[in-house]
């Protein structure tokens, strides 16, 4: 009876770590990559609300133009869900006044890639984006 030497057995075992180690590898560079696309969409859509915010003539015109600004940064970047936009003013009540500070906060989330639906709420990971636009001192007459 002659005996069977491992000879061939190495690519087997080989291919059998490369797939155990390879997989949690690719899932984990793939989560980071969807939480980094989601970061700096709310990053620019927060920017971009507050400059259009900043340049509208009033108020209410100001959070028309902040939504739209926002949506279409979100867009850019594939963002499907929800988020919400809120602006507020410091130390002002009227955001177009000189020396007010327009803050504008973007809320949302990113799902995980891959991640079976049981786990419930726990695959999304939430993002939120902050942005402040300072109004000049001096304005001018009619804005």
């Amino acid at each position: 009876m002659r005996s069977r030497g491992e000879h061939g057995n190495a690519v087997v075992e080989v291919a059998w770590l490369g797939i155990l180690l390879l997989v949690p590898i690719i899932w984990v560079v793939l989560s980071v990559f969807e939480v980094q696309r989601g970061a700096f969409g709310v990053s620019a859509a927060a920017r971009s609300a507050g400059r259009a915010y900043a340049l509208a003539p009033d108020d209410a015109t100001g959070l028309q133009r902040a939504h739209a600004a926002a949506a279409v940064a979100l867009a850019d970047q594939g963002f499907a869900g929800g988020w919400d936009l809120d602006v507020s003013c410091e130390p002002l009540d009227d955001c177009h006044t000189g020396g007010a500070v327009v803050v504008v906060r973007i809320d949302s989330h990113v799902s995980l890639p891959f991640l079976p639906a049981f786990l419930g709420d726990g695959g999304t990971f939430a993002l939120h984006g902050e942005h402040l636009v300072p109004i000049g001192q001096y304005q001018e007459p009619g804005s």
